[in-house]
């Protein structure tokens, strides 16, 4: 029985909402910085440690990806037996590794390796902070709050190219990873001092793998979790695709040179305004509905388009490009809180370990497809488009294949 002492020292170690979205913003953008920060640089960091071609460099991308996929299904789980708060902590120290290895990185295969460990460790703050969100809020309210993590967390792409341009500039491309490590120290501290527990040790669980394999087998089990964790890796494949490709794209193709991060940032800012609505329309209109109208929307605009490339030689004017890819990253953007929030909708008894099955599954799916793309650049944005085109409308099918047998609600 909780004492009214015990209550009072409760409330007030928990922080507001406005602090709580900032925090997990703020947390996970530390992935969106760790993969932008170093656009403007992949060339010189290929350059210099000897990478095998320009298109190896997106590998330094990559990398981070695959090591977020694996690290999800590690800290996930942990976070459901020791708290949420430990499994962060020691993701935050395996990121800071990685982090000192990619500063003295003196080989390719050494910054590999080093992007591979910050991957890892992220997924902890990444990864665990839906959960911390699912613990506090479910329904339409969780994927308002979501939402607006989105959209503070939007911010870090668009100002991360330009902020490693300017590091960059004045002190060489070591000097971004040196930059990382000191913001993942900040808001570990942040959140060291501000965030309370969100799991009780009555709720918690046993380390074991059976326990894992046995929530594994319930997420795969239940169509809607599957689905739409499933259309989400998709969505993030083209996506991933897109980020790949977008140095060669916007700097070489279309020679763009230092001119790259305002290009950039628009795109995201187009994902930021579309994050931001969502937040207000989901709760009028539903996930559902909002998710299943940008997907339609997306593939219709990138079917016509695909077409339309072709004919240009996969060169279209740089006008109408950052014109199509505005409009489909913003319903990218309406796409990533939506589908992430149905598919953990199901998932609050197991929480962290779904967490850490939406999360890495969708990675896992997202992230060699995203390299396909990327890999496929072929000095056109045809590789780019048709991952928008092809990915975009098998995540209708899925999305679809999900509803299919349910009844309707108010999600």
């Amino acid at each position: 029985m909780t004492t009214a002492a015990g209550e009072t020292t409760r409330k007030q170690s928990a922080i507001g909402a406005g602090e709580f979205i900032a925090l997990m913003a703020a947390m996970t953008s530390l992935a969106a910085l760790s993969t932008d920060a170093m656009l403007p640089a992949l060339s010189t960091i290929g350059l210099d440690l000897h990478s095998p071609d320009a298109n190896a460099n997106q590998l330094i991308v990559t990398f981070l990806f695959f090591g977020m996929a694996v690290g999800q299904f590690v800290f996930g789980p942990l976070s459901d037996s020791t708290g949420r708060k430990p499994s962060i902590y020691l993701g935050y120290a395996v990121f800071g590794a990685g982090s000192l290895l990619t500063i003295f990185a003196g080989s390719f295969n050494v910054m590999l390796a080093g992007r591979l460990l910050q991957g890892f460790g992220i997924a902890g703050p990444r990864g665990v902070t839906m959960a911390l969100v699912r613990d506090r809020f479910s329904g339409r309210e969780m994927a308002r709050v979501m939402s607006f993590v989105m959209m503070v967390f939007i911010i870090a792409p668009i100002i991360a190219p330009s902020i490693g341009q300017l590091i960059f500039i004045a002190a060489g491309w070591r000097a971004i990873f040196v930059f990382l490590l000191i913001m993942a120290a900040v808001t570990c501290i942040w959140f060291a001092l501000r965030q309370n527990e969100t799991l009780p040790p009555e709720r918690r669980m046993p380390f074991s793998f059976s326990r894992i394999l046995r929530a594994f087998q319930e997420v795969l089990r239940n169509r809607i979790t599957l689905g739409y964790t499933l259309s989400a890796g998709l969505i993030s494949g083209a996506f991933l695709g897109y980020l790949n490709s977008s140095q060669q794209i916007f700097q070489v193709q279309y020679g763009l040179g230092g001119r790259f991060p305002l290009f950039f940032a628009a795109m995201a800012l187009s994902m930021g305004t579309a994050s931001f609505l969502n937040s207000r329309l989901v709760m009028r209109y539903g996930m559902r509905r909002m998710a299943h109208t940008a997907a339609i929307v997306q593939s219709a605009l990138s079917i016509p388009f695909l077409i339309l490339t072709f004919t240009m030689q996969g060169h279209p004017p740089l006008a109408l490009f950052t014109l199509y890819l505005a409009a489909t990253l913003f319903c990218t953007g309406i796409l990533f809180g939506n589908q992430n929030a149905l598919a953990m909708e199901p998932l609050g008894h197991v929480a962290g370990v779904g967490s850490a099955v939406v999360g890495a599954l969708s990675l896992l799916l997202g992230t060699p497809l995203g390299m396909v793309i990327g890999q496929s650049y072929n000095d056109t944005v045809l590789p780019v488009v048709t991952g928008f085109a092809l990915l975009g409308t098998a995540a209708i099918v899925l999305m679809r294949w999900a509803e299919r047998g349910q009844t309707k609600s108010g999600a």
